[in-house]
């Protein structure tokens, strides 16, 4: 399973689909799908979390939220996905969590990791791309899109520069998984720049 991780404006959703149809072409199977949601009733939890109010939801019922979503994802789709040869391919998975309501929000880490354990075992991700970009960048992407900002995206600007530091800290706390991908600039050098890091990860040949 590989996720993409990153903050808003990053390029994550586009990303996922260049690198599912690169693997395509290189005659890997691979199945994309993306958090909150990815199965039925996750994406019945997602309407939850993402519409509404920016203050809807506390750190704490937004975490039990994500991870029941994320629980019915893997038992549902993912692990069934993987059992049958295919390569799942997710836009954010639980760093997202980790990142959002650990470090934007101040959840303890050490709780969050026990809330995954209950949920997950020890389920995680065999590589993780990290899309990083300057706060300012991101903000100024999501203004460019034509649809409303969820809640996570009204959030003030210092809620996202906690947000990129919390995903570099993940990063650098476990450089055997992670990978920090420059995500400024045009999206087939990124794309490029992902598939050299699944190349040199996993071992694997994949053509842009």
């Amino acid at each position: 399973m590989i996720t993409l991780e990153g903050g808003e404006g990053a390029g994550k959703s586009t990303q996922t689909g260049l690198l599912v149809a690169a693997l395509g072409r290189s005659g890997i199977t691979a199945e994309r799908t993306r958090e909150p949601g990815g199965s039925p009733g996750a994406e019945d939890i997602r309407r939850l979390l993402l519409e509404g109010h920016r203050e809807r939801w506390d750190a704490v019922s937004e975490a039990m939220l994500l991870y029941a979503a994320r629980r019915d994802h893997v038992v549902r789709l993912i692990q069934p996905a993987l059992d049958a040869g295919t390569w799942v391919i997710a836009d954010r998975f639980s760093d997202s969590t980790f990142a959002y309501q650990g470090y934007g929000r101040g959840l303890a880490l050490a709780d969050l990791s026990a809330l995954h354990h209950v949920a997950l075992g020890d389920f995680m991700p065999d590589l993780t791309l990290i899309l990083d970009l300057p706060v300012e960048e991101g903000i100024a992407r999501v203004g460019r899109r034509s649809m409303i900002a969820d809640r996570f995206e009204q959030l003030e600007r210092e809620f996202h520069q906690r947000l990129r530091e919390g995903f570099l800290a993940i990063a650098a706390a476990d450089p055997a998984r992670c990978v920090v991908i420059d995500a400024v600039g045009e999206e087939d050098r990124v794309h490029r720049a992902v598939l050299a890091a699944v190349v040199a990860r996993l071992g694997v040949a994949v053509s842009p």
